[in-house]
């Protein structure tokens, strides 16, 4: 059931006596947006036309302080960067009565496409099955610029681009940013990357050297160990609770560094996923953000925040047949349940957030972006004006399509909405799959808060073959006979941050974010069958069977 619409319509007429906002208020209603976007020249939009964040903010920043500078923090490589000559000349395409034979932009005529159609939901019916009932074709001519139709067509879209992505698209990326996190010093700029993992690569080597070691939680996102890794770079891990990163740990780490013992300087980068934290799930609460951040500008730390399931916060866990929470009534009871993010508190310009459409609408976009200091985003373009050159302009065109023509602000913010709800349920069965046949006394967790992970953490002590045989053997036998019950979940290992670290605990990784529910509920089952057997412990399987085969010929015990 699609989620109430929570548009807030403000009426607004043209007789006298309106107020108009203030210019100094943010972040403003999803609903003022449009009415408050800067006229521009229809050469704004053209061909690999270049493009600042700055002039798409609504609001008056001048008086928030100006970011620290980060010279002392950039690599070589980074220090060294001019950006791409060529692209300085795109700034004179917009000269009213200019011919080009400047620039190597091959003409539209010879791109064998010519409409592009889309069918999407319409709000707020957003379910597959009423987007195939009453969805919306929203579509893309070659030449919608030119005819007045659209400032995004496919003869620019699908053209070279800047590093920064299209303007089209960063005017809604930025407003996105500002009503959402309103960043709390002047100079924040956005600019677009190829999903976050792109823009980690870049931001590692804009800010690392071969020998370093940057800091995250002791279980970390793998694919983020093994971009550092090639780079010469460790990653060191800080001990977690439920709610993730401790920053005491972390203090203590920092304070107590010895270049000589460690053999390399002094970490200043952080990588972190505040909210619903790939692989355990846990989501720092406000406190916990703050306390981060103020050990962050005692040892003057870079943050690389890393959130794509910030949109993915649930809705409370009320446990089996507790009434549900109601939804958020309204945008703005919406944003004001989020968790403030640290770039929302980050008054220094101290922080890179890392932002992407992959969890939140289709990871195939390869589309995020980056908001950090008009600094560190000039550098950041400078890079990828030599390697990415933005992302591709098809994923543009049709993200700006139905983020900016279709569903506006208002749209996006209903369907997070949806999609929270949608999570909110996928989440509470898979907990109720887990309360129903998981051996409570071998095997614990905590409601998720965010995300799309259940992380479940194994008492490995009271195994019968513990300490003959070692963590990582169990682990691997545990991993080995769920598999036999036809049950992969991701072992806890294969997220450490340092491998080479001391660990004494034991977890295993499911999600919840693409299987049916009768499904995630047969796997948690087969799981616990698998945890039963390992253990060498008595009790039916929840079907009230002891053993023999299930319905795919999976063996039960």
């Amino acid at each position: 059931m699609p989620p109430p619409s929570a548009i807030n319509v403000e009426a607004v007429t043209d007789t006298s006596g309106v107020t108009l906002p203030d210019p100094l208020s943010a972040p403003i209603k999803s609903n003022e947006i449009y009415g408050r976007r800067r006229k521009a020249e229809k050469a704004q939009w053209g061909v690999a036309a270049p493009a600042d964040s700055a002039s798409f903010r609504h609001c008056a920043h001048d008086h928030k302080p100006k970011a620290k500078r980060w010279d002392h923090r950039f690599s070589a490589e980074t220090l060294s960067r001019k950006g791409n000559s060529l692209k300085q000349a795109a700034k004179y395409l917009g000269k009213p009565g200019l011919i080009s034979l400047g620039g190597g932009l091959p003409s539209s005529e010879y791109f064998p496409f010519d409409t592009l159609a889309l069918k999407v939901p319409s709000v707020p019916h957003f379910s597959e099955l009423e987007t195939q009932d009453s969805g919306v074709v929203i579509s893309a001519g070659k030449h919608d610029l030119a005819a007045d139709k659209s400032i995004f067509d496919i003869s620019t879209a699908f053209n070279y681009g800047q590093g920064t992505g299209s303007a089209q698209l960063l005017r809604w990326i930025t407003e996105h940013t500002e009503m959402v996190h309103n960043p709390p010093y002047a100079d924040w700029r956005c600019t677009m990357s190829v999903g976050s993992t792109s823009a980690l690569d870049m931001a590692l080597r804009m800010l690392t050297r071969r020998g370093d070691f940057i800091l995250s939680e002791e279980y970390t996102f793998a694919t983020a160990v093994e971009t550092a890794a090639p780079m010469g770079v460790r990653v060191i891990g800080i001990a977690m609770d439920e709610q993730g990163l401790l920053p005491d740990s972390m203090d203590a780490m920092l304070s107590a560094w010895d270049p000589s013992t460690r053999g390399a300087r002094k970490p200043f980068v952080l990588y972190t996923v505040p909210t619903g934290q790939n692989p355990t799930g846990a989501t720092q609460d406000t406190q916990r953000r703050r306390d981060i951040y103020s050990v962050a500008q005692k040892h003057d730390i870079y943050i690389l925040e890393d959130e794509p399931y910030y949109f993915l916060q649930m809705q409370p866990y009320t446990g089996p047949g507790a009434p549900d929470v109601p939804p958020p009534s309204s945008h703005a009871e919406f944003l004001r349940s989020l968790v403030p993010s640290l770039l929302s508190m980050d008054v220094d310009g101290r922080v890179m957030r890392m932002d992407s459409f992959s969890k939140v609408l289709s990871p195939g976009s390869r589309i995020g972006w980056i908001t950090a200091s008009e600094q560190v985003v000039t550098k950041y373009i400078m890079h990828a004006d030599v390697s990415t050159q933005g992302p591709s302009g098809m994923s543009q065109l049709i993200l700006f399509k139905l983020l900016d023509e279709h569903w506006g602000h208002a749209g996006y913010l209903d369907w997070l909405i949806h999609i929270r709800l949608e999570y909110t349920r996928r989440r509470d069965v898979i907990l109720q799959a887990c309360e129903r046949f998981l051996p409570k006394e071998v095997v614990s967790w905590k409601p998720p808060m965010a995300g799309m992970f259940h992380w479940l953490r194994i008492n490995y002590p009271s195994h019968p073959s513990y300490p003959a045989k070692s963590i990582p053997e169990l682990e691997e036998e545990i991993f080995m006979t769920s598999i036999a019950h036809g049950a992969l979940v991701m072992r806890g290992s294969w997220f450490y941050a340092d491998k080479e670290a001391r660990h004494d605990t034991m977890f295993f990784r499911a999600t919840y974010a693409a299987a049916p529910s009768e499904r995630i509920v047969e796997a948690i089952r087969r799981f616990g069958e698998a945890l039963r057997e390992s253990f060498g412990l008595k009790g039916v399987n929840g079907h009230g069977e002891e053993n023999g085969k299930d319905e795919d010929g999976v063996k039960k015990v």
